[in-house]
């Protein structure tokens, strides 16, 4: 049974990190293209939210990490939502 456990354990999942959502026209997206702005109308200082299998499990902030970017969680739900969200 141990051995089941760490296999599960060891199953890679998409993380999600959401900077912000926008419903557009179709005409607007035809028109995007290099060096096109599209605002999200979410601060730029609120919370991101985290994902697993689209569902919210927390909430992080943005921050650099070298050349990268990361982000610092800042609130997880308790882990019986987590293996909730895993599991689809």
């Amino acid at each position: 049974m141990a051995t089941d456990l760490q296999t599960i354990l060891q199953l890679k999942v998409p993380l999600i990190v959401t900077v912000g959502a926008r419903r557009v026209s179709v005409e607007t997206v035809l028109g995007l293209g290099p060096g096109s702005i599209v605002e999200l109308g979410k601060p730029a200082d609120e919370d991101l939210e985290v994902l697993i299998n689209n569902k919210q499990i927390g909430t992080g902030e943005a921050v650099k990490v070298y050349e990268n970017f990361g982000v610092r969680i800042t609130n997880i739900q308790p882990t019986e939502q987590l293996v909730e969200a895993m599991a689809g």
